[in-house]
């Protein structure tokens, strides 16, 4: 990759491009010596990218050492636009361009008729520009109402009657985003939402380099690396790729959702955003936002076992985004409650996961069953069975009889989502055993009163999931009063009440 040069250090005019050896090579042949340079070095490819080191990241590699035009295949929110995004860092900081060309002109080879007749005018003298790596991608999101115009171009009257051309004339032309993408990285994102005729028309400007514009037949040979996006589910809901087109696009490559719990954690956490500024008004300096790792791992859970039920359309998929948007949701509640409490420490809590439900629902495309049933239900019972499986892992082997026993006693528990840590502490002492048992899996002192409560409060919700107590509607805690339920069924107590579970 060449290192980057001030703007007076660099070629001003083609003869003293020439005499400074530049050799220009075609953006694919750019792209793979650039990547061979990271790959002898041990660069990190793709920073910001978890969860694909083993699976679509070599792929991606393979396919640009091969030069191919690539197609990224996958789900809501599999990061396939962000990857995209980053094949600019595998470009030159910057290029030479004849000055003024719209379609980014190769001083040594023109492809446009204004190019061709500056070099015939200026010869060595020819002004030279200079294009960044940012500016050399174009991207576009594929809708319907997208024209051949906008992709390719179309003739510009105006230009016709200011310079006095021929309308058939190629200097008439107002070029589209793809020959203004030339030597450069041109991506389309939803391939499958763009209409056929535009998809043929992307076909034979890459295949034949030619294209016809109002009737006018134009050569461009372009030099530009096709990528692209789509998600599966777009093929028979909403359109397809064309044949001659995908059998173009060199190769194929299927993303996929974080298969480990840990790797979602770690995807969540560089995507959320949790530092609240200016949360402690007396002294900002003091604010101290902590999300604890099993309430960071329940929430992770919640799109793990949305993924598995039945009653959400496994087509459209669970995105990433449901856990980063509920965590930005969860942190807030617990921000609200310090805000009215005066606490400096923010720490959610099992009751800010169920807070945070309306970030949550409207990420789930629902079958007829969980149409029936409702998202807002079906939240909640995902928090819940997320929270079990989260709790058998902290918790296996230790027994909270005792605990049980208070609740099948008549007692019950109700820790408010805007009740200050000191008062929750005060309310669970009264509950056996819970808050030594609760200290056992984690790593934090029983003074720290924040944690101490959301650790608790998550035991509670662990005991829910397994059927041993029962929570209310208002978020309280009380014996179970039905039979209990398989813990594996996932059936929500309130759910029987409708008749549709019992």
């Amino acid at each position: 990759m060449s290192s980057p040069k001030t703007f007076l250090e660099l070629p001003q005019t083609l003869g003293e491009l020439r005499t400074s050896g530049y050799q220009s090579v075609s953006v694919k042949d750019e792209l793979r010596a650039n990547l061979i340079k990271k790959l002898r070095s041990g660069e990190r490819l793709f920073p910001g990218i978890v969860g694909y080191d083993e699976s679509v990241i070599p792929q991606l590699v393979n396919a640009i050492l091969a030069r191919h035009n690539t197609i990224l295949l996958g789900l809501r929110g599999q990061a396939k636009s962000r990857i995209i995004r980053q094949l600019t860092e595998l470009l030159d900081d910057q290029i030479p361009v004849i000055a003024g060309s719209e379609v980014n002109d190769d001083p040594f080879h023109p492809i446009s008729a204004y190019g061709r007749r500056t070099l015939e005018l200026h010869g060595d003298s020819t002004p030279i520009g200079w294009v960044g790596r940012d500016s050399r991608f174009v991207e576009k999101l594929a809708t319907p109402d997208v024209t051949i115009a906008d992709i390719i171009g179309d003739v510009d009257p105006i230009k016709a009657a200011k310079g006095g051309h021929l309308l058939s004339d190629e200097l008439t032309i107002h070029y589209g985003l793809l020959p203004r993408a030339n030597r450069g990285i041109f991506a389309i994102n939803e391939l499958p939402d763009l209409a056929g005729k535009i998809q043929v028309g992307l076909f034979n400007i890459m295949q034949e380099g030619d294209v016809q514009i109002k009737g006018y037949p134009v050569r461009l040979p372009l030099d530009v690396m096709l990528v692209f996006s789509a998600n599966p589910e777009d093929y028979t809901a909403r359109g397809k790729i064309i044949t001659p087109l995908k059998d173009r696009i060199g190769t194929e490559i299927m993303t996929h959702y974080p298969a480990e719990l840990q790797t979602a954690v770690e995807i969540t956490r560089q995507e959320a955003w949790v530092k609240r500024d200016g949360f402690d008004v007396t002294d900002a300096s003091n604010q101290r936002v902590h999300v604890p790792d099993f309430i960071r791992e329940t929430v992770e859970q919640i799109a793990f076992e949305a993924r598995d039920d039945s009653r959400i359309d496994k087509h459209s998929g669970v995105s990433q985004r449901m856990p980063i948007t509920v965590i930005e949701s969860m942190v807030s509640n617990a921000e609200r409650r310090g805000l009215l409490t005066g606490e400096a420490e923010i720490v959610p809590r099992i009751s800010d996961i169920y807070a945070a439900i309306p970030s949550m629902t409207g990420k789930m495309e629902l079958e007829y069953e969980g149409e029936q049933i409702g998202a807002n239900r079906i939240a909640k019972d995902l928090i819940k069975r997320a929270a079990g499986e989260v709790f058998e892992g902290y918790f296996v082997g230790i027994d909270f009889a005792p605990t049980v026993q208070w609740f099948d006693q008549g007692n019950n528990l109700r820790l408010a989502d805007t009740a200050a840590a000191s008062e929750c502490a005060r309310l669970l002492e009264a509950v056996p055993e819970l808050i030594g048992t609760s200290l056992i899996p984690f790593d934090f002192k029983k003074s720290d009163t924040a944690q101490l409560v959301a650790a608790c409060e998550f035991v509670l919700e662990g005991l829910y999931a397994q059927n041993k107590i029962s929570r209310n509607e208002e978020g309280g805690y009380t014996a179970v009063t039905k039979a209990k339920k398989d813990r594996r069924g996932m059936i929500y107590d309130d759910l029987t009440e409708t008749g549709k579970y019992s």
